[in-house]
C-alpha cells in the first residue's frame, strides 16, 4: 500500500472496525476461495477498502493485486454486517459481497488444488475452487458461515444481512 493510501479499518476500544469488499467468483459449479497460509480458515477473496474509494473499485484493485487479473465486478449480492472475534478482539466488518467474473485464462481446478498464490504485505495467500454447494462449503471453516447455505440460491436482489460469526 503506498504512504498516501489509507485502509478503512481502525480501532476502538478493543474493537476492531473494517470495511471489506469481496467477489463471489463461480465457474463450472466451484466457487473461488483463498486464505492467508498461517490462518486455520478460507474467505471469499477482497480485501479492505481505502478512504475515498467505492466498493467496486476495492474489488477491482484487490483482484489485480492478489490475482493479477482484471475482474468484471457484477451485482452486489449481500451487504453483511458482521460480528466475530478474531486474534484476541472483537470485530465490526461490514462487507459488500459483489458477484465477479474472472478472466477464462485465470487457472482452474476442479480437484481442490491451488491454483494460484501470491504475497500480500506479510500474508502468503493461496487460492482454489471449491464446489459451490451448502455441503461442501460447511465442511470447511469458511466465514461468514451463512454463505454456505445460501450458495445455492443466492438472492436476485441485494439482501443486508446481520451476521455474529462468534469466534474464528
Amino acid at each position: 500500500m503506498q504512504a498516501d493510501r489509507r485502509t478503512i479499518r481502525f480501532d476502538d476500544a478493543g474493537r476492531r472496525f473494517n470495511a471489506r469488499v469481496a467477489g463471489l467468483a463461480l465457474r463450472d459449479g466451484h466457487l473461488l476461495i483463498h486464505r492467508a497460509v498461517h490462518e486455520p480458515f478460507w474467505t471469499i477473496p477482497g480485501g479492505t477498502a481505502e478512504v475515498g474509494e467505492d466498493s467496486r473499485a476495492t474489488l477491482v484493485r484487490e483482484v489485480q493485486e492478489e490475482l493479477g487479473v482484471s475482474a468484471t465486478v457484477g451485482r452486489l449480492v449481500f451487504l453483511v454486517e458482521n460480528f466475530f472475534h478474531f486474534e484476541e478482539r472483537a470485530w465490526h466488518e461490514i462487507g459488500w459481497y459483489y458477484m465477479m467474473d474472472l478472466p477464462g485464462t485465470f487457472p482452474f481446478s476442479a480437484d481442490g488444488r491451488i491454483v494460484h498464490e501470491n504475497v500480500d504485505g506479510a500474508n502468503r495467500l493461496e487460492f482454489k475452487w471449491v464446489p459451490a454447494t451448502r455441503v461442501e462449503l460447511e465442511r470447511l471453516p469458511l466465514p461468514p458461515v451463512f454463505l454456505a447455505g445460501r450458495i445455492e440460491n443466492l438472492p436476485e436482489q441485494t439482501e443486508h444481512i446481520i451476521w455474529n460469526d462468534g469466534v474464528l
